[in-house]
């Protein structure tokens, strides 16, 4: 019983400390996360494939470092598959900004920051979702991230978009 009640309680903890680093990253970074948001507005597919082959590249090294005898390839294979995760986050932080956007167009002036945090719950809840949530959201929200990380972190203009991103906080 105490073990349903630990993991239980780090599933909680979890779901609570997802939105707030989403919105630390949407914080800390705000150009590079707007850059990610935009993207995934103007083309989401192409931040899917580059994803893809994001992952692909780095899916090559992690397997060989932690299938590696030693603790240290495993430590660094490890490493690279957190340090993947994190950066990813800005994307994510992209997606749950995009979601406010178009939480905050359906209610009744909300602030961004408001609208933001309500974006990331909802990513958060839809990937939470029994076996849909589990199996097509967390896959595939995890790879259109990395890749509008990707052209983020590549690309220091800003494209077009086609919703509008949080610029004023009236």
């Amino acid at each position: 019983m105490a073990d349903v009640q630990m993991i239980f309680g780090i599933l909680l903890l979890l779901g609570i400390a997802f939105p707030g680093m989403l919105t630390a990253y949407w914080l800390l970074f705000p150009a590079t996360v707007e850059r990610a948001q935009a993207r995934l507005d103007a083309s989401p597919w192409k931040s899917f494939w580059l994803g893809v082959l994001v992952l692909f590249i780095i899916t090559i090294p992690a397997g060989i470092l932690l299938s590696a005898g030693g603790g240290v390839g495993q430590f660094l294979g490890w490493l690279l598959v957190a340090a993947t995760l994190t950066v990813s986050g800005i994307g994510a932080a992209g997606i749950a900004a995009k979601m406010g956007v178009l939480l905050a167009k359906r209610s009744d002036e909300i602030s961004p920051a408001s609208a933001f945090v309500r974006g990331a719950i909802a990513l958060e809840l839809a990937a939470v979702f029994p076996l849909v949530g589990w199996f097509i959201v967390i896959p595939l929200a995890i790879v259109a991230s990395l890749g509008a990380t990707a052209f983020a972190l590549l690309s220091k203009k800003t494209i077009e978009a086609k919703a509008p991103v949080f610029k004023k906080c009236n």
